[in-house]
């Protein structure tokens, strides 16, 4: 696992490579709420949570191997975007559009990671990298309460 990295180029980014393992699912987690926390108009920091675990998630069951995957936090005065980078340059299923096999089996423990990812975030969608693709969604910006 690599130390996250601070990007000066973007208002606010980090960047950090995870194991290839059921292991990244937390350590993500927490990097998102660290970097949500560290802004005044941060977006919902249990929505990114959620959708990051998801990403990091299905990284880690539908790509092989042990390379890392990298997650990729961007603040923005609009919001954040999470990115998750893995190896695998095949598109996500159902990340853009419904799924044409309809929505998933209400008893299945499997497969409503996209189905949130699309309902709850501001968008969402997938490019290819040099090394396979990346997944990402966006979040608003959400006002913090005004002390009284």
């Amino acid at each position: 696992m690599g130390f996250a990295l601070y990007e000066h180029s973007a208002p606010a980014s980090w960047r950090i490579a995870l194991p290839h393992s059921a292991a990244a699912v937390p350590v993500a987690r927490a990097l998102v709420r660290t970097a949500l926390a560290d802004i005044e108009h941060a977006a919902d920091c249990d929505t990114a949570e959620l959708l990051t675990a998801e990403l990091v998630a299905n990284a880690v069951e539908h790509t092989s191997g042990d390379d890392p995957i990298e997650l990729v936090v961007e603040l923005r005065s609009g919001g954040c975007q999470v990115e998750v980078h893995d190896p695998d340059p095949c598109p996500p299923g159902s990340l853009t559009r419904p799924d044409p096999a309809g929505p998933p089996d209400p008893w299945q423990e499997h497969g409503r990671g996209l189905l949130l990812i699309r309902a709850l975030s501001s968008s969402c969608g997938h490019r290819p990298t040099e090394s396979g693709k990346a997944v990402w969604f966006t979040l608003p910006a959400l006002p913090r309460p005004r002390p009284a």
